[in-house]
Protein backbone atom coordinates (compact mmCIF):
# COMPACT_ATOMS: atom_id res chain seq x y z
CA UNK A 1 0.00 0.00 0.00
CA UNK A 2 1.32 3.23 -0.94
CA UNK A 3 0.45 6.23 1.29
CA UNK A 4 -1.19 9.45 -0.06
CA UNK A 5 1.77 11.60 -0.15
CA UNK A 6 -0.37 14.56 -0.59
CA UNK A 7 -2.17 14.05 2.43
CA UNK A 8 0.67 13.22 4.56
CA UNK A 9 2.08 16.76 3.29
CA UNK A 10 -0.65 18.57 4.63
CA UNK A 11 -0.72 16.69 7.90
CA UNK A 12 1.61 18.74 10.28
CA UNK A 13 1.70 15.53 12.38
CA UNK A 14 3.58 13.51 9.71
CA UNK A 15 6.98 12.95 10.55
CA UNK A 16 9.70 15.04 9.22
CA UNK A 17 13.06 13.71 7.69
CA UNK A 18 16.30 15.70 6.38
CA UNK A 19 18.58 14.86 3.13
CA UNK A 20 21.74 16.72 2.88
CA UNK A 21 23.01 15.97 -0.48
CA UNK A 22 21.28 15.91 -4.47
CA UNK A 23 22.66 13.43 -5.48
CA UNK A 24 21.10 10.08 -6.86
CA UNK A 25 20.97 8.29 -3.88
CA UNK A 26 19.53 11.73 -2.68
CA UNK A 27 17.00 11.60 -5.11
CA UNK A 28 15.96 7.51 -4.79
CA UNK A 29 15.75 7.99 -0.86
CA UNK A 30 13.58 11.34 -1.59
CA UNK A 31 10.83 9.58 -3.18
CA UNK A 32 10.87 6.42 -1.01
CA UNK A 33 10.66 8.82 2.22
CA UNK A 34 8.05 10.55 0.38
CA UNK A 35 6.40 7.61 -0.85
CA UNK A 36 6.43 6.13 2.90
CA UNK A 37 4.38 9.43 4.17
CA UNK A 38 7.14 11.30 5.47
CA UNK A 39 7.64 15.07 4.67
CA UNK A 40 11.00 15.32 3.15
CA UNK A 41 13.67 18.32 3.37
CA UNK A 42 16.43 18.53 1.12
CA UNK A 43 19.04 20.52 1.74
CA UNK A 44 21.21 22.18 -0.85
CA UNK A 45 23.22 24.93 -1.67
CA UNK A 46 21.67 26.11 -4.63
CA UNK A 47 18.24 24.74 -4.32
CA UNK A 48 17.01 26.20 -7.94
CA UNK A 49 19.17 23.70 -9.57
CA UNK A 50 17.73 20.77 -8.14
CA UNK A 51 14.29 21.07 -7.15
CA UNK A 52 13.28 19.50 -10.81
CA UNK A 53 15.07 16.31 -9.72
CA UNK A 54 13.12 15.45 -6.58
CA UNK A 55 9.55 14.97 -5.90
CA UNK A 56 7.01 17.54 -6.03
CA UNK A 57 6.33 16.61 -2.45
CA UNK A 58 9.71 16.82 -1.04
CA UNK A 59 11.27 20.36 -0.48
CA UNK A 60 14.13 21.46 -1.25
CA UNK A 61 15.87 24.11 0.55
CA UNK A 62 19.16 25.85 2.19
CA UNK A 63 18.02 24.48 5.49
CA UNK A 64 16.80 20.84 6.07
CA UNK A 65 18.27 21.05 9.95
CA UNK A 66 14.50 21.12 11.31
CA UNK A 67 14.05 17.18 10.42
CA UNK A 68 15.42 15.19 13.61
CA UNK A 69 16.36 12.74 11.83
CA UNK A 70 18.89 14.05 9.02
CA UNK A 71 20.51 11.62 6.07
CA UNK A 72 24.22 12.76 5.59
CA UNK A 73 23.96 12.20 1.69
CA UNK A 74 27.17 13.90 0.78
CA UNK A 75 30.84 12.71 -0.19
CA UNK A 76 33.12 11.04 3.04
CA UNK A 77 35.37 14.00 1.83
CA UNK A 78 32.70 16.77 1.47
CA UNK A 79 31.89 16.13 5.30
CA UNK A 80 33.72 19.42 6.25
CA UNK A 81 31.35 21.60 4.03
CA UNK A 82 28.87 20.66 6.25
CA UNK A 83 30.86 22.45 9.65
CA UNK A 84 28.76 25.27 9.08
CA UNK A 85 25.90 23.30 10.70
CA UNK A 86 27.54 21.75 13.45
CA UNK A 87 24.96 24.25 15.33
CA UNK A 88 21.70 23.30 13.37
CA UNK A 89 22.88 19.76 13.92
CA UNK A 90 23.05 19.80 17.54
CA UNK A 91 21.01 16.91 19.04
CA UNK A 92 19.80 15.65 15.93
CA UNK A 93 20.03 11.95 14.74
CA UNK A 94 22.38 12.18 11.39
CA UNK A 95 22.22 8.92 9.34
CA UNK A 96 25.47 8.34 7.36
CA UNK A 97 24.63 6.70 4.09
CA UNK A 98 28.83 7.02 2.47
CA UNK A 99 30.77 3.76 1.35
CA UNK A 100 34.54 4.09 0.84
CA UNK A 101 36.34 3.97 -2.20
CA UNK A 102 37.93 0.73 -1.30
CA UNK A 103 38.16 -1.42 1.53
CA UNK A 104 40.14 -0.61 4.45
CA UNK A 105 41.14 -2.78 6.96
CA UNK A 106 42.02 0.21 9.83
CA UNK A 107 39.97 2.90 11.14
CA UNK A 108 38.34 5.23 11.37
CA UNK A 109 35.56 5.21 9.35
CA UNK A 110 33.74 7.44 7.90
CA UNK A 111 31.20 7.44 10.60
CA UNK A 112 33.40 7.66 13.33
CA UNK A 113 35.15 10.49 11.54
CA UNK A 114 31.64 12.34 11.24
CA UNK A 115 30.75 12.06 14.87
CA UNK A 116 33.75 13.56 15.64
CA UNK A 117 32.96 16.73 13.55
CA UNK A 118 29.45 16.78 15.25
CA UNK A 119 30.03 15.63 18.78
CA UNK A 120 26.80 17.17 19.69
CA UNK A 121 24.60 15.10 17.32
CA UNK A 122 23.70 11.37 17.34
CA UNK A 123 25.46 9.41 14.00
CA UNK A 124 23.79 6.08 13.25
CA UNK A 125 25.27 4.21 10.25
CA UNK A 126 22.92 2.75 7.94
CA UNK A 127 21.46 2.65 4.63
CA UNK A 128 25.10 1.97 3.29
CA UNK A 129 24.26 -1.20 1.84
CA UNK A 130 21.13 -0.44 -0.18
CA UNK A 131 21.62 0.74 -3.64
CA UNK A 132 19.67 4.01 -4.96
CA UNK A 133 17.89 1.44 -7.77
CA UNK A 134 16.77 -0.75 -4.31
CA UNK A 135 15.17 2.58 -2.82
CA UNK A 136 13.24 2.86 -6.23
CA UNK A 137 12.38 -0.42 -7.19
CA UNK A 138 11.62 -1.82 -3.53
CA UNK A 139 13.12 -3.49 -0.66
CA UNK A 140 15.71 -5.85 -2.10
CA UNK A 141 18.66 -5.58 0.33
CA UNK A 142 18.31 -5.53 4.64
CA UNK A 143 19.73 -2.32 6.00
CA UNK A 144 21.91 -2.72 8.17
CA UNK A 145 22.51 0.13 11.36
CA UNK A 146 24.87 0.70 14.11
CA UNK A 147 25.52 3.68 16.52
CA UNK A 148 26.61 4.43 20.27
CA UNK A 149 22.74 5.89 21.12
CA UNK A 150 19.82 3.39 21.06
CA UNK A 151 17.15 5.87 20.74
CA UNK A 152 18.68 7.45 17.97
CA UNK A 153 19.20 3.46 16.35
CA UNK A 154 15.75 3.10 17.18
CA UNK A 155 14.27 5.98 15.14
CA UNK A 156 16.16 4.59 12.64
CA UNK A 157 15.17 1.52 12.40
CA UNK A 158 11.61 2.52 12.84
CA UNK A 159 11.57 4.46 9.75
CA UNK A 160 13.68 1.80 7.78
CA UNK A 161 10.70 -0.34 8.55
CA UNK A 162 8.18 2.07 7.28
CA UNK A 163 9.99 2.21 4.28
CA UNK A 164 9.72 -1.46 3.72
CA UNK A 165 12.93 -2.90 4.58
CA UNK A 166 14.50 -5.04 7.11
CA UNK A 167 17.00 -3.40 9.46
CA UNK A 168 19.66 -5.40 11.31
CA UNK A 169 21.14 -3.89 14.40
CA UNK A 170 25.18 -4.43 13.87
CA UNK A 171 26.05 -3.20 17.22
CA UNK A 172 28.09 0.03 18.30
CA UNK A 173 29.68 3.42 15.60
CA UNK A 174 33.01 1.27 16.29
CA UNK A 175 31.52 -1.75 13.87
CA UNK A 176 31.00 0.76 11.46
CA UNK A 177 33.85 0.11 9.31
CA UNK A 178 32.79 -3.27 8.73
CA UNK A 179 29.41 -1.90 7.22
CA UNK A 180 31.38 0.62 5.18
CA UNK A 181 33.50 -2.23 3.78
CA UNK A 182 30.17 -5.06 2.77
CA UNK A 183 29.58 -3.08 -0.09
CA UNK A 184 33.11 -2.88 -1.63
CA UNK A 185 33.23 -6.83 -1.25
CA UNK A 186 33.47 -8.83 -4.73
CA UNK A 187 31.82 -12.16 -3.32
CA UNK A 188 33.90 -13.10 -0.65
CA UNK A 189 32.30 -16.19 -0.21
CA UNK A 190 32.82 -17.27 -3.77
CA UNK A 191 36.41 -16.49 -3.99
CA UNK A 192 37.39 -20.01 -3.08
CA UNK A 193 34.63 -22.36 -4.84
CA UNK A 194 35.43 -20.53 -7.93
CA UNK A 195 39.75 -20.21 -7.79
CA UNK A 196 39.27 -24.17 -6.46
CA UNK A 197 36.80 -25.10 -9.74
CA UNK A 198 39.51 -23.06 -12.03
CA UNK A 199 42.07 -25.27 -10.33
CA UNK A 200 40.52 -28.39 -10.87
CA UNK A 201 39.49 -27.70 -14.49
CA UNK A 202 43.06 -26.92 -15.44
CA UNK A 203 44.68 -29.95 -13.51
CA UNK A 204 42.56 -32.84 -15.03
CA UNK A 205 41.76 -30.53 -18.85
CA UNK A 206 45.96 -31.13 -18.69
CA UNK A 207 45.77 -34.56 -17.50
CA UNK A 208 43.10 -35.56 -20.01
CA UNK A 209 44.98 -33.41 -22.97
CA UNK A 210 48.18 -35.33 -21.98
CA UNK A 211 46.53 -38.94 -22.27
CA UNK A 212 44.10 -38.14 -24.90
CA UNK A 213 46.19 -36.45 -27.26
CA UNK A 214 49.82 -35.70 -26.52
CA UNK A 215 50.55 -39.59 -26.23
CA UNK A 216 49.27 -40.69 -29.52
CA UNK A 217 50.89 -37.87 -31.25
CA UNK A 218 54.55 -38.68 -29.65
CA UNK A 219 54.43 -41.77 -29.74
CA UNK A 220 52.60 -42.75 -33.02
CA UNK A 221 52.21 -39.39 -34.90
CA UNK A 222 48.45 -39.46 -34.75
CA UNK A 223 46.65 -35.70 -34.44
CA UNK A 224 43.66 -35.91 -31.84
CA UNK A 225 44.19 -31.62 -31.54
CA UNK A 226 40.52 -31.56 -33.09
CA UNK A 227 39.44 -33.20 -29.65
CA UNK A 228 40.39 -29.93 -27.63
CA UNK A 229 37.76 -27.65 -27.53
CA UNK A 230 34.71 -29.85 -27.17
CA UNK A 231 35.29 -33.43 -26.24
CA UNK A 232 38.96 -32.89 -24.17
CA UNK A 233 36.26 -30.44 -22.09
CA UNK A 234 33.28 -32.59 -22.19
CA UNK A 235 35.70 -35.25 -20.32
CA UNK A 236 37.21 -32.73 -17.66
CA UNK A 237 33.95 -31.08 -16.62
CA UNK A 238 32.33 -34.16 -15.53
CA UNK A 239 35.74 -34.78 -13.44
CA UNK A 240 35.50 -31.30 -11.81
CA UNK A 241 32.21 -31.83 -11.08
CA UNK A 242 32.18 -35.08 -9.07
CA UNK A 243 35.43 -33.82 -6.92
CA UNK A 244 33.51 -30.63 -5.98
CA UNK A 245 30.32 -32.78 -5.10
CA UNK A 246 32.50 -34.93 -2.92
CA UNK A 247 34.01 -32.16 -1.36
CA UNK A 248 30.42 -30.46 -0.56
CA UNK A 249 30.32 -33.66 2.01
CA UNK A 250 33.87 -34.15 3.04
CA UNK A 251 34.02 -31.15 5.68
CA UNK A 252 30.83 -32.94 7.39
CA UNK A 253 32.29 -36.02 7.40
CA UNK A 254 35.17 -35.02 9.16
CA UNK A 255 33.32 -32.69 11.82
CA UNK A 256 31.30 -35.82 12.37
CA UNK A 257 34.16 -38.43 13.36
CA UNK A 258 36.34 -35.34 14.76
CA UNK A 259 33.44 -34.80 17.45
CA UNK A 260 33.81 -38.95 18.15
CA UNK A 261 37.48 -38.42 18.56
CA UNK A 262 36.64 -35.71 21.02
CA UNK A 263 33.88 -37.11 22.68
CA UNK A 264 32.05 -33.85 22.55
CA UNK A 265 30.19 -30.70 20.62
CA UNK A 266 31.40 -28.25 22.60
CA UNK A 267 35.00 -27.44 21.34
CA UNK A 268 35.56 -25.50 18.29
CA UNK A 269 36.32 -26.90 14.97
CA UNK A 270 39.71 -25.89 13.75
CA UNK A 271 39.84 -22.67 11.66
CA UNK A 272 39.76 -24.66 7.90
CA UNK A 273 37.04 -26.78 8.57
CA UNK A 274 34.68 -23.99 10.32
CA UNK A 275 35.70 -22.02 6.63
CA UNK A 276 35.13 -25.33 4.39
CA UNK A 277 31.64 -26.34 5.69
CA UNK A 278 30.54 -22.18 5.30
CA UNK A 279 31.87 -22.84 1.61
CA UNK A 280 29.71 -26.06 0.84
CA UNK A 281 26.73 -24.28 -1.06
CA UNK A 282 29.28 -22.73 -3.21
CA UNK A 283 30.67 -25.62 -3.85
CA UNK A 284 27.86 -27.41 -4.96
CA UNK A 285 26.59 -24.67 -7.12
CA UNK A 286 30.15 -24.55 -8.84
CA UNK A 287 29.57 -28.92 -9.11
CA UNK A 288 26.15 -27.89 -10.77
CA UNK A 289 27.23 -25.75 -13.36
CA UNK A 290 29.66 -28.01 -14.52
CA UNK A 291 27.39 -30.75 -14.33
CA UNK A 292 24.89 -28.92 -16.47
CA UNK A 293 27.84 -27.53 -18.93
CA UNK A 294 28.60 -31.58 -19.04
CA UNK A 295 25.62 -32.41 -20.52
CA UNK A 296 25.12 -29.56 -22.74
CA UNK A 297 28.52 -30.44 -24.16
CA UNK A 298 27.31 -33.93 -24.36
CA UNK A 299 24.40 -33.05 -26.54
CA UNK A 300 26.64 -30.80 -28.66
CA UNK A 301 29.58 -33.99 -29.78
CA UNK A 302 27.02 -35.82 -32.78
CA UNK A 303 26.92 -32.29 -34.18
CA UNK A 304 30.75 -32.55 -34.60
CA UNK A 305 31.54 -33.42 -38.61
CA UNK A 306 34.45 -35.76 -36.44
CA UNK A 307 31.34 -37.74 -34.97
CA UNK A 308 29.65 -38.16 -38.17
CA UNK A 309 32.41 -39.56 -39.80
CA UNK A 310 33.11 -42.27 -37.20
CA UNK A 311 29.92 -42.91 -37.19
CA UNK A 312 29.72 -43.58 -40.82
CA UNK A 313 33.16 -45.78 -39.64
CA UNK A 314 30.96 -47.79 -37.61
CA UNK A 315 30.61 -51.18 -38.74
CA UNK A 316 29.64 -54.27 -36.40
CA UNK A 317 27.14 -53.97 -33.69
CA UNK A 318 28.92 -54.51 -29.90
CA UNK A 319 26.00 -55.39 -27.56
CA UNK A 320 28.52 -54.85 -24.38
CA UNK A 321 29.18 -50.91 -25.69
CA UNK A 322 25.30 -50.68 -26.11
CA UNK A 323 24.26 -51.52 -22.41
CA UNK A 324 27.29 -49.92 -21.07
CA UNK A 325 26.04 -46.53 -22.81
CA UNK A 326 22.31 -47.12 -21.96
CA UNK A 327 23.12 -47.50 -18.22
CA UNK A 328 25.80 -45.07 -18.08
CA UNK A 329 23.38 -41.94 -19.74
CA UNK A 330 20.74 -42.99 -17.47
CA UNK A 331 22.42 -43.08 -14.28
CA UNK A 332 23.97 -39.76 -15.38
CA UNK A 333 20.33 -38.55 -15.91
CA UNK A 334 19.46 -39.82 -12.52
CA UNK A 335 22.57 -37.94 -10.83
CA UNK A 336 21.91 -34.51 -12.99
CA UNK A 337 17.79 -35.01 -11.76
CA UNK A 338 18.81 -35.20 -7.73
CA UNK A 339 21.97 -32.47 -8.50
CA UNK A 340 18.91 -29.77 -9.88
CA UNK A 341 16.94 -30.90 -6.72
CA UNK A 342 19.36 -29.73 -4.28
CA UNK A 343 20.74 -26.76 -6.20
CA UNK A 344 17.19 -25.63 -6.44
CA UNK A 345 16.09 -26.28 -2.45
CA UNK A 346 19.59 -24.50 -1.87
CA UNK A 347 17.54 -21.06 -3.23
CA UNK A 348 16.58 -18.81 -0.02
CA UNK A 349 13.44 -18.38 -2.01
CA UNK A 350 13.22 -22.49 -1.66
CA UNK A 351 14.56 -22.82 1.21
CA UNK A 352 12.37 -20.55 3.31
CA UNK A 353 9.02 -22.39 2.70
CA UNK A 354 10.66 -25.77 4.17
CA UNK A 355 11.33 -26.90 7.71
CA UNK A 356 14.69 -27.54 8.77
CA UNK A 357 13.97 -31.83 8.59
CA UNK A 358 12.81 -31.63 5.24
CA UNK A 359 16.04 -29.08 4.08
CA UNK A 360 18.49 -31.23 5.78
CA UNK A 361 16.85 -34.52 4.30
CA UNK A 362 17.46 -33.00 0.72
CA UNK A 363 20.69 -31.83 1.24
CA UNK A 364 21.80 -34.56 3.07
CA UNK A 365 20.02 -37.69 2.42
CA UNK A 366 19.18 -36.55 -1.13
CA UNK A 367 23.06 -35.43 -1.75
CA UNK A 368 24.66 -38.69 -0.78
CA UNK A 369 22.15 -40.35 -3.10
CA UNK A 370 23.46 -37.73 -5.78
CA UNK A 371 27.10 -38.69 -4.64
CA UNK A 372 26.14 -42.38 -5.25
CA UNK A 373 24.77 -41.94 -8.49
CA UNK A 374 27.35 -39.61 -9.97
CA UNK A 375 30.21 -42.67 -9.10
CA UNK A 376 28.19 -44.96 -10.01
CA UNK A 377 27.75 -42.73 -13.11
CA UNK A 378 31.18 -42.22 -14.06
CA UNK A 379 32.23 -46.28 -13.09
CA UNK A 380 30.02 -47.30 -15.64
CA UNK A 381 32.24 -44.71 -18.12
CA UNK A 382 35.52 -46.47 -17.39
CA UNK A 383 33.51 -49.77 -17.24
CA UNK A 384 36.81 -52.43 -17.64
CA UNK A 385 39.28 -50.09 -18.83
CA UNK A 386 41.10 -49.81 -15.51
CA UNK A 387 42.44 -53.25 -16.49
CA UNK A 388 43.59 -52.52 -20.12
CA UNK A 389 47.24 -51.93 -19.83
CA UNK A 390 46.97 -49.72 -22.85
CA UNK A 391 44.90 -46.90 -20.92
CA UNK A 392 47.87 -46.71 -19.21
CA UNK A 393 49.60 -43.66 -21.16
CA UNK A 394 52.74 -42.63 -20.07
CA UNK A 395 52.08 -44.71 -16.65
CA UNK A 396 49.41 -42.77 -15.94
CA UNK A 397 46.05 -43.96 -14.49
CA UNK A 398 43.17 -42.90 -16.52
CA UNK A 399 41.29 -40.17 -15.76
CA UNK A 400 38.15 -41.64 -14.12
CA UNK A 401 40.48 -43.97 -11.60
CA UNK A 402 41.64 -40.31 -10.40
CA UNK A 403 38.27 -39.10 -10.12
CA UNK A 404 36.83 -41.79 -7.85
CA UNK A 405 39.32 -41.71 -5.02
CA UNK A 406 37.71 -38.77 -3.56
CA UNK A 407 33.81 -40.21 -4.01
CA UNK A 408 34.80 -43.57 -2.75
CA UNK A 409 36.67 -42.47 0.61
CA UNK A 410 33.45 -40.03 1.34
CA UNK A 411 30.49 -42.83 0.59
CA UNK A 412 32.90 -45.30 2.72
CA UNK A 413 33.00 -42.42 5.54
CA UNK A 414 29.38 -42.39 5.46
CA UNK A 415 28.56 -46.10 5.72
CA UNK A 416 30.87 -45.99 8.37
CA UNK A 417 28.74 -43.53 10.37
CA UNK A 418 25.72 -45.38 10.08
CA UNK A 419 26.89 -48.18 12.19
CA UNK A 420 24.91 -48.63 14.32
CA UNK A 421 26.78 -48.00 17.53
CA UNK A 422 28.83 -45.22 15.84
CA UNK A 423 25.60 -43.60 14.22
CA UNK A 424 24.46 -44.14 18.15
CA UNK A 425 27.30 -42.70 19.80
CA UNK A 426 27.13 -39.26 17.18
CA UNK A 427 23.35 -38.99 17.88
CA UNK A 428 24.39 -38.63 21.89
CA UNK A 429 26.85 -36.37 21.39
CA UNK A 430 25.01 -33.84 19.35
CA UNK A 431 22.44 -33.99 22.38
CA UNK A 432 25.18 -32.80 24.70
CA UNK A 433 26.64 -36.01 25.97
CA UNK A 434 30.65 -35.67 26.76
CA UNK A 435 32.88 -38.44 27.06
CA UNK A 436 34.86 -36.08 30.18
CA UNK A 437 31.78 -36.08 32.31
CA UNK A 438 30.61 -38.40 34.62
CA UNK A 439 27.37 -38.62 33.21
CA UNK A 440 25.95 -41.59 31.56
CA UNK A 441 23.26 -40.09 28.59
CA UNK A 442 21.08 -42.43 27.32
CA UNK A 443 18.74 -42.52 24.08
CA UNK A 444 15.17 -43.83 25.25
CA UNK A 445 12.84 -44.69 22.50
CA UNK A 446 9.51 -44.30 21.72
CA UNK A 447 9.60 -40.51 21.92
CA UNK A 448 10.63 -41.04 25.67
CA UNK A 449 12.54 -38.20 27.10
CA UNK A 450 16.59 -38.19 27.51
CA UNK A 451 17.63 -39.97 31.15
CA UNK A 452 20.88 -38.98 32.96
CA UNK A 453 22.35 -40.84 34.58
CA UNK A 454 25.10 -39.61 37.71
CA UNK A 455 27.66 -42.19 37.74
CA UNK A 456 31.43 -42.29 39.11
CA UNK A 457 32.78 -42.52 35.73
CA UNK A 458 32.05 -42.75 32.22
Amino acid sequence: VVPDTKASMSDPSAPVVGILGTGDFSRSLARRLVASGYIVLVGSRTPKRFVSLFPEEAEVTHNASQADIVFIAVCPEHHSTLSDLKQALAGKTLVDVSNGLRISQYGPSNAELLADRFPESWVVKGFNTISAWSLQMGPRDGSKQVGDNSKAKISVMELCRRMGFIPVDMGLLSSSLEIENLPLYLFPSWRVPVLGTLALFIFFYLYNFIQDILQPYVTAGKNFFYKMPIETVNVTLPSVALVLLSLVYLPGLCAAFLQLWLGTKYKRFPDWLDQWLTMRKQLGLCSFLCSVLHAIYSLCLPMRKSARYELLNLISWDDEKVWRMELYLSVGIMALGLLSLLAITSLPSVANTVNWREFSFVQSTLGYCALAMATIHTLLFGWNRAFIPAQYRFFLPPTFLLVLILPFLVLLGRLALLVPCVAQRLRQIRRGWEKSHHIRFTLLQDGSQNSLENVSHV
